[in-house]
Parts: structure tokens; sequence; C-alpha cells
């Protein structure tokens, strides 16, 4: 409905604007003819259609066209929904054809939600260059790791050359800095090759503050009623609404048919606000399933949402949104309190104690309508029915690292023997894990906020972004904040990039080496038995219990030390791994571990694993 649509010896162009709106298409002149003589651009009155939209076909326009529109003379202005803008969001928009490309080969089938190991990614900092085609480069290294999604920051193109990409404006076209269209469908393809998933995180709850010409056609992209913390809301329940509902969630399928995209991230579905029934949320997952089956693809839509809303992940028919999964941040918090001790904002309603993370591990999330105190309200509601797999786990994210002040990733703030405990814990839990890059090997560097705006919203975005801070008691005063780094500055971004030769050094090799090994044991027991439950031991300690008909692990985390247990069903059981192994631990303290007694004594944090083997698990194999 939106865009173009490339037909035989044509080009059909689409546009939604107010009614009564004088809309002009500007196809750019395209060189010199075969005559030599220059071809210069055209203008073409479109026409006002039955459905709202402006319309005009182009006789002999194809892909590689650059086009703009002008509306009542005013403009050029590019496409909101373009499918590529290789100068930039500001600049001319081209016809991009998604069926050029070739797919041979790829009969890729994504693993079930079970089975998702997640490996978020920011495209511009995950290699030196910053490209969709230097991520290929880095895909061997993941599928080694264990990793079977890969899942990109948003990549809707925004102004300037980088960004984390919550900025976007342009919802079909993928970042001009990053690539051309054909360099993300070689992304995906080459991921499936290998077989990983990919998942993209979209962003439908704002557009960004530069370059979003939405409203300069059709005022009533924007809400009347709603407002968030970007500004005004968008139109999904107004007058108009069902084309802002469209633009939005043809633009999701647009990624899964145009690029073969395995699963999308809703980001912030709390900040959508809508008072229609259906809502905008369901009719989107609903889409998505659709054309999943259409397809005959397993597609996921997994929200981010801070509300622990039991309702989101339910399906429509019960009376909820259909997604299916979503974020869940408390486990994050608890940890994050108990291992570095954050207690400044939402984390002062986390006490970090092993019951608490126990029970977040048995439920999917902690809140489940109690009061918080930093909101002021109850927060979450009962998970009963929900699988814990629809529930998406993390120690580090974007958000988590990015969002505080200076960008550090929690393996610079605590022990690395308290970060094999954390590790350990994520991903011998059954919520689906979610890694950020170079979490595997400990990457020192941080992973700051960084823009590309203008000078003037520049400005502004530099002096926000520190004022966010001044409720932190490290930040209290101007001059405090005056250290945190400037978004705007280059050299904010290229501290964030990860430096692959980190993974050579001796300790983050073992790190490297560690998350293999949780990796492949999260592998094997996922599909060969079902978790049986998680508690604390004591206030130091928390066990997790995965059992099949004839056989059981036990996982012991000890998050800090020196820690002792006894436990006379650990006498019939033997030590299969630790987290002191040698080539865990560049310094190994070995845990004392009695199978005659079960006595089991830590000297500091750390996990270990305990088997009673049987045919049903095989742990014996993988284990060793």
């Amino acid at each position: 409905m939106f865009g173009t649509l490339l037909e035989k010896n044509g080009c059909v162009f689409r546009i939604w604007a107010r009614p009564g709106a004088k809309l002009e298409l500007v196809i750019e002149g395209d060189g010199k003819e075969g005559n030599g003589e220059h071809v210069s651009s055209r203008l073409i009155a479109m026409h006002l259609d039955f459905d709202g939209m402006y319309r005009a076909r182009v006789e002999g326009v194809g892909a590689g066209a650059r086009y703009w529109f002008k509306i009542d003379g005013a403009g050029p202005y590019p496409d909101p929904a373009s499918r590529y803008q290789p100068l930039g969001v500001h600049g001319p928009s081209q016809v991009v054809d998604p069926q050029s490309f070739s797919w041979a080969g790829d009969d890729f089938k994504p693993p079930t939600l079970r089975q998702l190991v997640i490996y978020e990614l920011h495209v511009g900092t995950f290699t030196p260059a910053g490209t969709f085609l230097a991520v290929i480069d880095k895909l061997d290294s993941l599928q080694q790791l264990g990793i079977n999604v890969i899942e990109l920051m948003p990549i809707a193109d925004f102004a300037g050359e980088h960004n984390w990409g919550y900025d976007g404006v342009s919802h079909y076209a993928p970042a001009h800095s990053y690539g051309a269209p054909d360099d993300l469908r070689q992304l995906v393809r080459e991921a499936h090759r290998l077989g990983i998933a990919v998942c993209l995180d979209v962003v439908y709850n704002h557009l960004g503050p530069d370059g979003a010409y939405h409203s300069t056609f059709a005022p009533r992209f924007y809400s009347g009623k709603h407002r968030t913390p970007w500004g005004d809301g968008l139109n999904f329940d107004g007058e108009a609404a069902e084309k802002v509902r469209t633009y939005f969630i043809d633009s999701a399928l647009a990624w899964i048919t145009d690029y073969r995209i395995d699963a999308l991230r809703a980001d912030a579905t709390h900040a959508i606000l809508d008072d229609s029934n259906p809502s905008f949320l369901t009719e989107l997952t609903e889409r998505v399933h659709a054309a999943a089956h259409e397809l005959g693809r397993n597609i996921f839509i997994i929200a981010e949402d801070e509300r622990n809303e039991h309702k989101l992940v339910l399906p429509p028919e019960h009376g909820g949104h259909g997604f299916d999964a979503v974020w869940s941040d408390d486990f994050h918090h608890h940890l994050r309190h108990r291992l570095a001790g954050d207690s400044d904002g939402y984390y002062r309603d986390f006490d970090g104690t092993t019951t608490s993370i126990a029970k977040t591990i048995n439920d999917g999330w902690f809140f489940q309508g109690q009061f918080a105190g930093h909101s002021g309200h109850v927060r979450g509601t009962l998970p009963d029915g929900l699988s814990q797999e629809s529930r998406v786990f993390c120690i580090q994210n974007h958000d988590q690292i990015g969002n505080r002040a200076f960008g550090e990733r929690l393996s610079s703030q605590i022990s690395p023997a308290s970060y094999r405990a954390a590790s350990a814990l994520l991903l011998v839990s059954p919520e689906t894990p979610l890694l950020f890059m170079g979490q595997e090997w400990a990457a020192p560097e941080p992973f700051l906020y960084f823009t590309n705006h203008n000078e003037e919203l520049g400005r502004l975005v530099t002096e926000g972004r520190r004022k966010e801070f001044e409720h932190f008691s490290a930040f209290k005063d101007e001059a405090s904040r005056e250290n945190i780094p400037n978004p705007q500055a280059k050299g904010t971004l290229h501290r964030s990039k990860l430096n692959w030769a980190m993974r050579q050094n001796p300790e983050h090799a073992a790190c490297l080496h560690w998350y293999q090994k949780l990796l492949e044991i999260r592998k094997n027991i996922s599909g060969n038995a079902s978790f049986h439950s998680s508690s604390a031991l004591n206030e130091k300690m928390l066990l997790l219990r995965w059992k099949s008909a004839n056989s059981e692990l036990a996982v012991v985390v000890a998050l800090e030390g020196p820690a002792k247990f006894q436990d006379s069903a650990w006498q019939a059981m033997r030590l299969a791994v630790s987290s002191e192994d040698p080539m865990y631990a560049t310094d190994p303290k070995p845990t004392s571990w009695s199978p005659d007694s079960g006595v089991l004594v830590f000297e500091r944090a750390g996990a270990i694993f305990l088997i009673r083997d049987d045919l049903d698990l095989e742990p014996g194999k993988n284990l060793q």
C-alpha cells in the first residue's frame, strides 16, 4: 500500500497525504540517454485514489531510479515508505527490486522457541567496519559459540551516520551507513546457511526527531490525545488511524518477506498508547503470524515491555495480544543489585536475595502485582499458564549497559568468578536467554550512548542525556555530570566498538570457553530434559534442577564465597563441570566436593554441574 511497486515496464508510486493537497512526484535525472543527451528531472502530477492514497504510474522507471515528492509546491521530500535512502534520510529515495536477489538454496528452518539463544548486536559497533557485510565475517564465531539467533538493534534508517537506531524514521529502509538492501539480504542468507536465524528490533512507539516527513504529508500520523516520552504519540486509535497502523504493519511484513527476517522484537510496547479494540499490537501479531503461516515459516514476534503483563503473551482468542515472548528485566535487576550493588532508580525495588532470584527463575518474573516504590504503583501480573521460554532473560543488554552514564558492562564491575556464576545462572535457567555482543568473552569495551544529529539537536540531546542522571547519587552536582561522555563526540562511538583481538587474551579466552561449555550444556538439556525447579539453598547459593525420566542435572551456583552446603541426595551424583576448571578460570580455586558426604564448599562465587546419568539425558557424552 505504501511506497513503490514495480510493474512490467514501469513503477507505481504511492503516498498517503492530506485530502485536497497537490502531490507531485519528482523523478531525478538519470544521466545521459543512448544518444548522449542529458535527461533532466521529471515532475509528474499524482492523483488521489479512492483509498485516500495519492498515486502515479510512470513508464520506463525501474530499480535504481531516485525520486522525491512535493506537496503544495513545497519540497522536494523523501518518501516516508522508501525502501532505500542512499544519501541519508534527507536525500532522495531509491526504487528497489526485492525480487532481484537470489535466495537459491535458502531452505532454513528457524529453531523452536524453546531452543532459542539470542545474541543482540549493534551493526555499527559489532565490527570495526560497522556494516552488514562485516557482520558476515563473524558469523562462524557465533555458530561455534552456540548461538542460533542474532538480534540486530534497529536498522531502519536514521538521521546522521551513526545512532543506536531508536531514532529511525525510514521504517522500510535499512540504514544506508550499514550498507545497501542487498547487503542485508546477503547477511540473512549467510546466517541461514550457518543455521542462525535473524531477529530485527523494530520501533513502532515513536518516530525519530530528525528526518520524519510523515506528518509533512499527513498531519494525522500523530495522535491528538496521547503523549509519549518522545512527544506526541502515533495515531493508532484516532481518525485515519488505519493508515498509520497499515504503515507500520506493512513495514513489519516487508522485513519478513523482502529480507526473510525470522523474528521481530517490538521496542517498548508499553509506550504504544492505543485505546482501540482490537489494538494495534494485537493486529500486528495476528498479521505477522498469518504471514508466517502463508509463507510456511516459523516467525516469532517478541515484545519489550516493562510491565510484566500476562496479556502480552496470551493469544488473541484468550484476550491477549499474541506475542510469542516478552523481555523480563526482573532477573537482571536482582542480579545486578546483588553482584554490583546497584541501588539507584528502579534497582531499589530489587533486593537480590537468593530467594527472590529463585522465585524469578521459577515464575519468569518477580513483580506480580506488588507495589513498586520507584514507579509509585503496583507492577506486574500473575504468570499463570505462560511457558517459561516465553520470557527473555539477560544479565546484559544494550539498555542495561548503554543507559548507564559510562556504559560499563557487568563483567567490568564484578570479579571474573562472579561473572562466571551469573553467566551459568542465566544459561541454565529455563527462560529464553539473550546475550549482548561481546558478553561471551567479557569484552572490556563500554557500550555508550552515541548519536550523530545536527548541531542544534545534538546539543539538546547531550544536555538531556546528562540531565537524566541528576537524580543518581553519583551525579548530584553539575560538575560530575559534565564527565558523562558526549553522545555526539566521534570518540563515543569508537570507544563502543568491539575489539575482537581481546578474545586471544588468556582471561577473555577462558571466559569464551566457559560460554561455549554453558551453551553446549543448554542445548543438551533443552533437548533431553525438563526444568524442574530453582531454589535458594542459603543466602549465598542457589540450586537449579533439570530432569528427564531417569536422569538429573543439578546446577549449584554460589553468588559469593565462601559458601557451603550439604545435601545427601548429591551423594549419588558425579561432578561433571566446574567454573573453576582450569580452562575456564586462569587462577582456579577448585571447589571442594565430597561425593561420600554430599558436602560442597565454594571458596568464591562459581557454579558446578552434578549429574545422575542415564541414557535419556546422556550428559556424560557432552558435559565432559
